[in-house]
């Protein structure tokens, strides 16, 4: 049988649409923020007869607009971050390669490292300021390229690369120690939801679980109409075997059933401890013949079984009542009449399947 997937948890699912809210907020304000300085400084340019410089500060603003109707129509917010990056990346090195005013566009690429950081992962972060850097290093090492309008000294080279090799590392590790914490968060942030649907003995589902993963179910039945079927299950005279061999075998009994109650269902079934020695069996898209048969494959499988504590053999038999969302109307009605099956199957001697399967079932 192939092992049960586990889904995205609530809490990575939670984190992830923040972290993306979040993210996607902070570019609209960096764009926005972007224009207004662009066309900002551009006009000033403009005034002050650098007429060439201020046209191309305004080309670049017409490109982050662009770069925001393009999300806007798309919400390919992966696209959006790369284009910023790319837009920033070739305005930085229109600045360092003109040197802006005063020689003075440098100094923006300060607010690169941060940014991209932020923007990607560590990894991809790192390689392209390292690209980044490589291109600095070309237009200070070569300022005869055509490109290149800007000179500067020696000693502002030294400080920049000093500054921004400093501000690069400060910021990895800035942005390593906040995923650290955001993992051990929702690391801690899963282990707490894990606890909270699952019974501590067992490994099993608990009770607040299943009672929403039939919530879950019963909508699903009302919106497409497939039936499903429960079965209530409870380990005969378990009372008998805490009191003779102790609670301690009581409790490895409840752990050895639950690895036969889980070895036997399908990977779309759902099983939990529902409460003491009994457990739920909910079985999406399965009749009540296919569901009495798998309640009766299960009796004879643990009715067969060895079930050992510190090598004695303890007596365990089973007892199972079953119905289908198809003979009731809600999801009360369903648990009401499992419950009075399951009486009728302990009544009528133990070690029984009610209502009873017809056609035998061979012990597996």
């Amino acid at each position: 049988m192939a092992p049960k997937t586990r889904p995205r948890s609530v809490s990575h699912q939670t984190a992830g649409a923040l972290e993306d809210a979040q993210i996607s907020r902070l570019l609209t304000w960096l764009s926005v923020a972007a224009i207004v300085l662009l066309l900002g400084i551009g006009g000033k340019a403009w005034y002050a007869g650098h007429t060439l410089h201020g046209g191309i500060l305004w080309c670049f603003a017409g490109l982050v607009l662009l770069n925001m109707l393009y999300f806007a129509r798309s919400g390919n917010r992966a696209r959006q971050k790369a284009h910023l990056i790319l837009i920033v990346g070739l305005l930085l090195g229109y600045l360092i390669a003109s040197g802006g005013e005063s020689n003075t566009g440098p100094l923006w690429f300060y607010v690169f490292p941060p940014l991209l950081f932020f923007l990607t992962n560590l990894k991809t972060g790192t390689a392209i300021l390292l690209l980044c850097y490589l291109g600095v290093v070309v237009v200070f090492q070569f300022p005869d390229l055509p490109f290149v309008s800007a000179h500067y000294s020696t000693d502002f080279k030294l400080r920049f690369f000093a500054t921004q090799a400093f501000e690069a590392v400060f910021c990895f590790v800035l942005e390593a120690g906040r995923l650290k914490a955001r993992n051990q968060l929702l690391a801690l942030a899963e282990a707490h939801e894990q606890a909270a649907r699952t019974d501590e003995l067992t490994g099993l589902a608990n009770r607040r679980d299943m009672q929403q993963r039939l919530a879950s179910e019963f909508s699903r039945y009302q919106r497409t109409g497939r039936h499903f079927s429960i079965a209530l299950i409870d380990l005969d005279l378990f009372k008998d075997i805490n009191d003779r061999f102790g609670h301690d075998a009581g409790d490895a009994v409840l752990c050895q059933f639950a690895q036969q109650l889980t070895s036997l269902t399908r990977q779309s079934d759902h099983a939990a401890r529902w409460g003491g020695e009994e457990f739920l069996l909910l079985l999406p898209d399965t009749s009540l013949l296919q569901a009495l048969t798998l309640a009766e494959r299960l009796r004879a499988r643990v009715a067969s079984a060895r079930f050992e504590f510190k090598g004695r053999t303890l007596p365990v038999t089973l007892s199972a009542g079953v119905c289908s969302m198809a003979k009731t109307d809600t999801l009360e009605d369903l648990l009401r009449q499992a419950d009075q099956h399951l009486y009728n199957a302990k009544a009528a001697g133990r070690n029984r399947v009610h209502p009873r399967v017809r056609s035998s079932v061979a012990p597996v």
